[in-house]
This record gives structure tokens, sequence and C-alpha cells, in this order.
């Protein structure tokens, strides 16, 4: 019973998501022909025998048109009068033949067949003006992390500042601070930057940096070594003999309070040590979650941190597992990870950033233990792992970090006046679309594997997980589908929209209809192309799904 309870979710949230999005591109198509005069004899939502019970069925006709709502859910279609070559002549008379779209100008026909497409994108930045108009906690463009010897920290700039502006043009969110920084690789940034309610300029040159994009490729962009979250008061012990160690502190250990204030990151914990007596108490968590134990420490006042001999726990390893890299080159729990090939570990981001993105070569990572440091060389392994429901394949050494990071500084963003809010999700669909272009693209020259080409049941699979997420997901969800059938279907492969568009197009440039037997050639080329993208997704989906569909099928 649980088994078929399953898969009628499944069902729903697919029928949900794809009759929405082939309900409105469908809907692009069937009003702009209405509106150049063209006679609509069906619209369809799915293909086949409209839906029926008995003499029931989910189809009715309103003037001119029939309305039908059929049984197969993948896909619509809009039928005009005149839209296969030759149907013209069954127009009974001048009238009816001039509201056939064979006879419409090219513009016209280009207009109504490139409606479809314009509506799967128009409808994502609709929904993204209401999620604005909700508004979500955003981070600010404030300074949590700032990594030893990097641009930002040769610049002058310190966790707490809040860029207000870049190369003069103001700035308010991190995103917009990131979105500077990351195409600027190699050159100069202008930064404008308020401390302390005083406004100061300075210049951090940008360097590139190796990392890997959202589809997991290399790619060089720029970096200046800060971040919105802010590091944990999280401490690194790295030798016996140090202060620290001789009164009592270990790695792990994280300070909640310096001589009685509190304290909620590194920066705020080192300088409140920093401006306490000879003596400092401090209070400290020590184990691990569900057996933490709170412990008094008293250490001598030297003024810093480094001078105690302390450092940040940016990743200090918890646990490793079996049959890893990290495993085999001998790291354990405990131990603090400080450089990567020479070069210091300042934040974990770094760290993770560096390993995704080695592609397997050998690594010499820097640790510390018992007091001493030691060097271990590794070279990290290929593993598929679950983020968010998508199994993808990232380069990993094994290991699980205490978390060394908190929150940086967040605000309602939101946007109630549509003359706000439209041009910003315009935008934001705008590099949605631009970035699954590029996957596109990479799909076709073969950067990007065909496995993961994905077809009704990943859909369906990822529609069910994101209605159990909440509509907020299911929303998002929707959008990324909705860009991806309007770049679909402008692809110039003939019976999708921009097939259709580029014999349009031909036809205005000869300035004559292209024969029958063209199209027919055309259409039938095309649709064994779709068919064959339409079978890869579907066997990709049957290769990785095959087993809980068989369990699935077990448990009925």
């Amino acid at each position: 019973m649980g088994g078929l309870v399953q898969g009628a979710e499944f069902i729903w949230a697919l029928v949900l998501m794809l009759g929405v999005l082939i309900t409105v591109h469908e809907f692009g198509h069937f009003i702009v022909a209405k509106a150049c005069g063209v006679k609509v004899l069906k619209f369809s939502i799915g293909f086949g025998p409209a839906i029926g019970f008995g003499r029931y069925r989910l189809s009715f006709t309103r003037g001119e048109t029939e309305y039908v709502i059929a049984w197969f859910p993948l896909g619509g279609f809009v039928k005009m009068l005149g839209e296969v070559p030759g149907e013209e002549s069954t127009a009974e008379t001048q009238a009816e033949w001039d509201r056939s779209l064979g006879a419409r100008p090219v513009w016209q026909k280009l207009a109504i067949i490139l409606a479809g497409p314009a509506m799967n994108l128009v409808l994502p930045v609709f929904v993204v003006m209401g999620f604005l108009w909700v508004g979500s906690q955003q981070p600010l463009s404030v300074v949590g992390t700032v990594e030893p010897g990097s641009p930002a920290a040769n610049a002058g700039i310190r966790p707490g500042d809040r860029v207000t502006a870049i190369d003069q043009e103001p700035v308010k969110w991190w995103s917009e601070l990131a979105d500077a920084i990351e195409p600027a690789a190699g050159g100069p940034l202008a930064l404008t930057v308020e401390r302390d309610g005083k406004s100061f300029d300075t210049t951090v040159a940008v360097a590139p940096r190796t990392r890997l994009d959202f589809m997991l490729a290399q790619e060089e962009r720029g970096w200046i070594g800060i971040q919105s979250a802010r590091q944990r008061p999280v401490v690194g012990v790295i030798s016996l003999t140090s202060p620290a160690a001789n009164a009592g502190i270990r790695s792990g250990d994280e300070v909640q309070t310096v001589a009685g204030q509190a304290v909620d990151d590194w920066s705020s914990f080192a300088a409140a040590y920093a401006m306490a007596g000879d003596r400092v108490q401090l209070s400290v968590v020590r184990g691990p979650e569900g057996e933490e134990e709170t412990l008094e420490i008293d250490v001598p006042g030297l003024g810093s941190v480094d001078r105690l001999g302390v450092i940040p726990s940016v990743v200090l390893i918890q646990e490793v597992s079996e049959g890893t890299p990290a495993e085999r080159a001998g790291l354990a729990g405990g131990d603090l990870i400080m450089a990567v090939d020479g070069a210091a570990v300042g934040s974990f981001l770094t760290f993770q950033e560096t390993v995704m993105a080695s592609g397997g070569r050998d690594l010499q990572v820097q640790f510390a233990r018992d007091g001493e440091t030691r060097v271990a060389t590794l070279a990290p392994q290929r593993r598929t792992i679950d983020i968010d429901g998508n199994e993808i394949e990232v380069f990993q050494i094994g290991i699980r970090a205490v978390m060394s990071v908190a929150p940086g500084a967040m605000e309602l963003e939101r946007y109630t006046d549509p003359r706000d809010a439209f041009p910003r999700a315009v935008s934001r669909v705008a590099g949605v679309t631009g970035m699954i272009i590029q996957s596109f693209g990479r799909l076709l020259d073969g950067s990007i594997s065909r496995k993961e080409l994905g077809g009704p049941i990943e859909i369906a699979r990822q529609s069910h997980k994101a209605m159990e997420a909440g509509w907020e997901r299911f929303l998002s969800l929707l959008i990324v589908i909705s860009i991806n059938l309007a770049v679909l279907n402008m692809l110039p492969i003939p019976v999708l929209d921009g097939g259709q568009a580029v014999l349009f197009l031909i036809e205005g440039v000869k300035r004559s209809a292209v024969s029958v037997r063209t199209r027919e050639i055309a259409q039938v080329g095309g649709l064994f192309l779709v068919l064959s993208l339409m079978g890869l997704a579907l066997w990709n989906d049957l290769s990785k799904y095959w087993s809980s569909f068989v369990d699935w099928l077990v448990g009925l």
C-alpha cells in the first residue's frame, strides 16, 4: 500500500509540474495566434484522447476552438488552421483561408512560434518577483572572514568591515560583491569600505584561482580571500609547549566567554583576549555534539592569540571514513590541517575547493597532531555524493570536519515595488538561462556526460522531493525546468519551436513557402532527433533507478 501511495505522489508531482509548464507554453502560442487572427482549431494539454470516464470527457468546444486535457501529460499542442502545408485548402471561404497560419506574414509566424518559449521565460520572472515580494534573509556585504595572506588581508580588509561600493558603484548584498570579484581575476578592484562608522577607499589585487563551476567543471575565477561566513572561536593548538596547551586548552575547544564577555566568532574572541588583563578566564565547550562539557580555564594574558599559541580550527578533522585517501595517508580524528602544497589553509571553503578542483593529483597536506607538524601525501578520490537529491561525482579525501563557521550578517531582502522587483527578477532569470545554455553546450561537445541527461522519471523524482521540501523549493525547481524547456524548444530542430522558426526565416529570405517535400524531410529528421534524445533520457532514468523501481514493484 505504501508503494502505491508513493507512486501516486510521484505521478501527481510530475503532472503538477509539467501541467503548469505545458499550459503556460501552449498558452503563449494560443494567445499570440488569436491576436494575429489565426484560426485555432484545438488547444490540448497532453497527447492522445481526452481524459474521460464513461460519457464524461475533459474537453469542450468554445467558439471555433476545442479545449482538451489528454491522457499523456508529457507535452501538449495548439493546432492552427494551415499549420500543416496544404491544409489551407480545407478552408471553405477566402476569409477563412486568410485566417490560416500559412497566410500570415513571416513576422507573425515567428511571433506565434516563439511565444511558447517566451512564456516559459516570462513565468520564472513572475515567480521570482513573487519570491522578492515575500522576501528572504540574504547576506549583506559585510566581511565575516579574511584569510591570512590573502589579497584582502594585504589591502587592510578586516572581519566586520562593510563594503559599500565597488569601483564607485554602491553595493549592499554579498552576491553583488561576489559578482564583481569573480570575473575580475588578475585586475585591481577599488573598494569603498566602512569600519566603525568611518569610510575609506582601498584597492585589492584580485588573484586568479581555479575552482569548480556550477557544472563541476574547472574554471579560473577571481579571489581576494573573504567570506560572508564568520569563523567560529574554535581553537587549534599546534604546539604542546605553548601557553595555551600548558593551561589545558585543546584543539577543538570552542570559546564561549573571555573574562565573562561573550564571544561568538574568532575576531571577537581575539579582540576580547587582547583587551584582557594579565590572567584571563576562558569558558570553553569541549566534546562531540550531545556530549559537550563546559570548562573554565585560566590562561595568561599575552596581548594576542598568536602569542597564546592558538589558531582558528578551520579544518579540524572530526572523523575519517574507512577506505579513503585520508585513511590511507594516516590522517585521523583530531588532526588539524594547516596547509596544502605549501599554501596555508585560510578557510574550510578554500580547502574544499582545492580538493575538489585537484583532478585527483597528489596533494601535500601539512597537519598538526599532538604538538607535532606532519606532512602526508594523498590523492583525492572521485566519489558519488548526494546533494539535495542529486547524485554528483566530486573529488574528496574522505574526512568529516568540525563545523567551524557561523552565518555572517544577514538582512531581509524584499522588493514590493514592481519597478524594483522586475529588473532584479529579469537579471536573475537571465543568469540562470545563461548557465543552462552553457550546460547544453557542454552536453553537445561532450564536456558533460550524456548520462547526466534526465527524463520524465528524473523530473518526477525531483518534483516529488521538491514538493516534500515545500512550495518554495517546488517553485524554485519549476523556474529551472521552465527555463530548460524554453532553451530546449529553441534548438534549431524541426518539430521544435526553434526549427519551425528557422523554416519561417527561410521562407522570408526566399519570399516563397518551403516545399512540402522539404518540410516532410525536415520534420522526419527532427522527429528522429527528438525521439533519440527522449530515448536517451529515458534510458538514463531506467539505468539509474532500475533497482529502485524493482524494489518498488516488490513492495506492491
